[in-house]
């Protein structure tokens, strides 16, 4: 009877260590773009909603999550996308445009997902550009923009 040596033990480990190094890294990139979807949804949602609110009001609304009596009132929506990895907000609401930006909680893996941790959608005159930011850099927006790839 015949057993395995340490020397080919130890190979067999470094093997398995080298394969888990390089394939565990790319296995939580494809994770990260697919949890890109629920901040899509999100963004989408509010798209829908704030063209509802534009609709029927001189301006599009200012707020996600207040639903007031104010003219143009809150779109009633959740702060946070479905799946709790980003929180949302709106910046530059006025009559023609606004613009919707997911950016990622903080102690989820989504902050570490490179150019793509936060993203946005930015309305202006019936226009829609999509774009994308590392954590703390500014927004690029291009037709090309990888992070919005479908």
């Amino acid at each position: 009877m015949q057993g395995f040596t340490l020397i080919e033990l130890m190979i067999a480990v470094a093997v398995i260590s080298l394969l888990g190094a390089v394939a565990y890294p790319t296995f939580m990139d494809s994770i990260r773009k697919s949890r890109r979807s629920d901040a899509f949804n999100a963004i989408s949602a509010i798209q829908l909603a704030q063209e509802r609110c534009r609709a029927n009001n001189a301006a599009y609304c200012d707020s996600i999550t207040a639903l007031t009596t104010a003219a143009p009132p809150g779109l009633n929506l959740p702060a946070t996308s479905a799946n709790g990895y980003y929180t949302l907000t709106l910046e530059l609401v006025s009559a023609t445009g606004y613009r919707v930006v997911a950016t990622p909680v903080a102690d989820r893996s989504q902050a570490k997902d490179g150019e793509c941790s936060r993203l946005r959608a930015t309305v202006a005159a019936g226009n829609i550009a999509y774009g994308s930011a590392t954590a703390a850099g500014a927004f690029t927006e291009a037709a090309s923009n990888r992070c919005w790839a479908r």
